[in-house]
């Protein structure tokens, strides 16, 4: 009866188990704060998806996008003024996987913006 008990334990945490990327149905990004600076918001890609008040060094949650890239059009608010960082085409770029994954951002010195793409 115990071995029965234990087998029937086993198979219940096997079953009830999942992985924070199973079901996903879009790469989920956050960002990471690299700089010295708070950023207002970011907004990447669409308007739809901002993040707000992520503090140096801080992190903000993940939001999820239906498609997504390595890297993307970024627009960083802090203290009313703005920083882009634009790309100019995603042509031959790969769409990143369901999957979490995070963007690095600083501002360098002269204004522009610096992305740290990492796989979370």
């Amino acid at each position: 009866m115990k071995r029965f008990a234990f087998l029937f334990l086993i198979v219940t945490l096997f079953i009830g188990c999942s992985d924070r990327d199973d079901d996903l149905e879009g790469a989920n990004i956050r960002i990471k704060n690299e700089s010295s600076l708070t950023f207002d918001t970011v907004q990447v890609g669409s308007e739809e998806t901002v993040h707000e008040n992520i503090g140096p060094d801080g992190y903000s949650g993940y939001l999820e996008y239906e498609t997504a890239y390595s890297y993307a059009y970024i627009n960083i608010e802090v203290g009313g003024e703005n920083y882009v960082f634009q790309p100019i085409d995603f042509v031959g770029e790969t769409p990143l996987e369901n999957g979490f994954y995070t963007y690095g951002l600083s501002i360098s010195e002269e204004g522009d913006v610096i992305l740290n793409f990492v796989v979370d």
